[in-house]
C-alpha cells in the first residue's frame, strides 16, 4: 500500500485569508435625507439642533458610512458636523456608503499586516469566504505582497491561479 502524501502541506505555500481580517462590528448607514426640510433642504438651525440633542451613543462600536440618498445639495460642513458626533462613540466612520465602509475597514485591518512577515514566501490569497470581501481589498494586499513575496496566487492551496512569480534574476518581473 503506497503512502498518501499531502503535497499541499509540504508545498510551503503560506495562505492568507483576508476574512480573517473582517471587523466584526455592525455597519450602519446614516443617510442625511432624515434632516431634510422637505426632503429638499438642510436648514442649518434645525441640523444644529438635532445634533445637539440626539443620542450619539446607539453608535457606540459601529462602523458608520455617511451619505444622502435623496437628490439634494448638502453642504461638506453637514458631513463633517455629523463626523465630529459620531467620531468618540463609532468604531469607524466614513463618507460614501456600505461598501465603501466596507473597503476602508479591510484598508485599515491590511494597512496593519507587516508585509516582512511575507518576506520570500509563496503566498496564496485565499479566495473563497463567508463575509464578502471586497475586490479592492484583495488589490490593496496584493500592492502590499508584491514587492517582498517570491510568488503570490489566489485560491485554495490545492487549486490555484498563479498572479506573480518574482524572476530569478533583476529583471523585471513578468506576470504569469
Amino acid at each position: 500500500m503506497e503512502e498518501i502524501i499531502n503535497r499541499v502541506a509540504k508545498s510551503g505555500l503560506v495562505t492568507l485569508d483576508l476574512e480573517d481580517y473582517y471587523h466584526p462590528g455592525a455597519r450602519v448607514l446614516y443617510d442625511l435625507k432624515e434632516n431634510l426640510f422637505m426632503g429638499m433642504i438642510l436648514k442649518e438651525k434645525d441640523f444644529r439642533e438635532f445634533l445637539k440633542s440626539h443620542d450619539w451613543s446607539q453608535y457606540k462600536g459601529q462602523n458608520v458610512a455617511i451619505t444622502c440618498t435623496e437628490d439634494a445639495i448638502i453642504p461638506t460642513w453637514a458631513y463633517m458636523l455629523l463626523a465630529l458626533q459620531l467620531e468618540p462613540h463609532a468604531n469607524s466612520v466614513v463618507f460614501g456608503n456600505l461598501n465603501d465602509l466596507e473597503e476602508k475597514l479591510y484598508f485599515d485591518a491590511i494597512n496593519q499586516i507587516n508585509p516582512e512577515d511575507y518576506r520570500d514566501a509563496r503566498v496564496v490569497v485565499k479566495g473563497c469566504s463567508k463575509h464578502p470581501v471586497p475586490t479592492a481589498a484583495y488589490v490593496e494586499i496584493t500592492r502590499k505582497l508584491q514587492p517582498v513575496a517570491q510568488t503570490l496566487m489566489f485560491g485554495e492551496p490545492c487549486s490555484t491561479v498563479p498572479l506573480y512569480k518574482r524572476p530569478k534574476n533583476t529583471q523585471e518581473a513578468v506576470n504569469a
